[in-house]
């Protein structure tokens, strides 16, 4: 139905908890009228008075007019019940408690008090569109619109339609997105759509890098901001979003893709949410928080600069350390402290290939160039007096330096190298377009930069050679490389180009 989107003009929200409120603002401000309904009226007066005070804030701080200030208060208007006759309203969308049967009821009520054409839009997070729809007599007539908390100013809407949504219905809700100044992606209704299914990448892998005791959550915290450049660290996130939610959500994507092993949770998740630890909600988590705010142990005090040799065949980080004042070699002296650059193997793995003795040979990630903060890899064999020699030489570079025990593969590694294959994963399942994955992640989970122009930047072919080597020496195929990556990795294509499909010949 060409059109659509520029002819609605009339909206009934229902839910006046955080997301309808949200959903209410942006629409009211987006220019079409917006009915507010609730089962509780107290509630729906409630929702009123603070959407008005946030569009006087929006006033004061100059982001709205005084006239479209007043104008958007005009259009928001009250109903005494979800089901009220709604003869003028074009699209209703839900924003109720997540639960199946109430959605379907409340959708089957207001099929009779609606138009036929009247659009139905769920704002569910977690749910089927298609099980939604499927209690309706029309069941083409219902698409998600996933919102994300807070509305207005999370700018990512997730357009997802079900099986039996009709063909118009999709395209028109993109342009109805973009009409209220939001940014929309499309996606399939697959578990978790697309934001919370491209986040397992990062939360998985965390855990199960803390499961192997490779490193702990303040350590895997801080090296994912300052060598990945998160804005949160992975269990900093967990802690935020509450981690009874997140092991909610990771054990449903995951049963939802039939146990999937790329999504695979952690037996971490489960006791923890049992004995409380959910994070800030509650006071304790991977961290504890005082007043709401957490508290971190300091980085432990680094041992000086040693007075023996250190020998790198790595290029760049011997320069850095010759910077620094440290004696740099060319040889494995028998007095030299070792380091290797660590692009997808183990210390060992990398000490043997060299040939040097295991005994004095520390890792060092190589990912980032050695700009920020570094990452020092120690494993059981290393006498601790070449380790101490190694943390101290890294740390008169200037850079913070972690020290984590060795693994398969460097902990930033592993961490990117998930969040870029768990993106491919799902853009081989075509489940999104390359481009719609990028922005989705970027706007919906704050990282960087999309998955697939963050592996293309770092380069597509060291990704797989991180995830080749995770799978050859775990057996775990958790890190089995999509086809995705193979194929572009083989044929040099980006990670972002849709590359030609069967359609393309047509």
């Amino acid at each position: 139905m060409a059109g659509w989107a520029e002819r609605v003009s009339r909206v009934r929200v229902v839910g006046t908890g955080v997301m309808g409120r949200g959903i209410a603002q942006l629409a009211a401000t987006g220019g079409v009228t917006v009915e507010l309904a609730d089962l509780d009226l107290d509630a729906v007066r409630s929702a009123l008075d603070h959407v008005h005070s946030m569009l006087d804030k929006l006033v004061t701080k100059g982001r709205l007019s005084e006239n479209e200030g007043r104008a958007a208060k005009e259009r928001l208007v009250m109903v005494d019940t979800p089901s009220a006759p709604a003869q003028n309203v074009d699209l209703v969308i839900e924003a109720v408690r997540e639960d199946l049967e109430a959605k379907r009821v409340l959708f089957g009520k207001l099929e009779q008090v609606c138009r036929p054409d009247t659009v139905f839009a769920t704002n569910t997070s977690s749910l089927s569109v298609t099980e939604i729809a499927a209690g309706l007599s029309d069941p083409t007539r219902v698409v998600g619109l996933h919102f994300f908390n807070p509305v207005p100013l999370m700018r990512l809407v997730e357009v997802v339609p079900g099986v039996r949504t009709v063909e118009w219905l999709p395209d028109e809700a993109l342009k109805l997105v973009r009409r209220w100044g939001h940014e929309p992606v499309l996606a399939k209704d697959a578990p978790g759509f697309l934001v919370n299914h491209a986040g397992r990448g990062l939360n998985t892998e965390a855990l199960q890098i803390l499961s192997e005791s490779v490193a702990e959550p303040v350590d895997v915290d801080r090296i994912a901001r300052d060598v990945l450049g998160l804005k949160l660290g992975p269990f900093e996130l967990l802690d935020l979003t509450g981690l009874d939610v997140s092991h909610a959500v990771l054990e449903s994507i995951w049963s939802g893709f039939h146990s999937e092993p790329r999504l695979r949770p952690s037996w971490l998740t489960r006791p923890r949410v049992a004995a409380g630890l959910f994070g800030r909600k509650n006071g304790e988590g991977f961290y504890r928080y005082v007043d709401g705010k957490q508290e971190v142990a300091p980085e432990p005090a680094a041992p000086p600069a040693p007075n023996k040799p250190v020998f790198t065949a790595e290029e760049r980080l011997g320069r850095l350390l010759t910077g620094a004042g440290v004696q740099v070699v060319a040889d494995a002296y028998p007095d030299a402290v070792l380091l290797v650059s660590l692009r997808g193997e183990s210390t060992l793995d990398a000490a043997a290939r060299a040939g040097l003795p295991a005994s004095r040979v520390c890792g060092v990630d190589a990912l980032g160039g050695y700009e920020g903060r570094l990452t020092l890899s120690v494993h059981p064999g290393l006498d601790p007096a070449a380790g101490r020699a190694a943390w101290g030489a890294l740390a008169a570079t200037g850079r913070p330096v972690t020290i984590v025990q060795d693994g398969p593969a460097p902990v930033a590694q592993r961490l990117l190298a998930s969040i870029v294959n768990t993106a491919c994963y799902i853009a081989a399942q075509n489940l999104a377009d390359p481009a719609d994955i990028d922005t989705a992640v970027r706007l919906g989970l704050g990282y960087p930069r999309g998955p697939l122009e963050w592996g293309d930047l770092v380069g597509p072919d060291k990704v797989l050679r991180v995830l080749t080597g995770l799978h050859q020496s775990t057996g775990d195929p958790r890190y089995r490389p999509s086809s995705w990556l193979i194929e572009r990795v083989a044929l040099g294509l980006p990670l972002t180009a849709k590359g030609t499909r069967p359609a393309d010949l047509l």
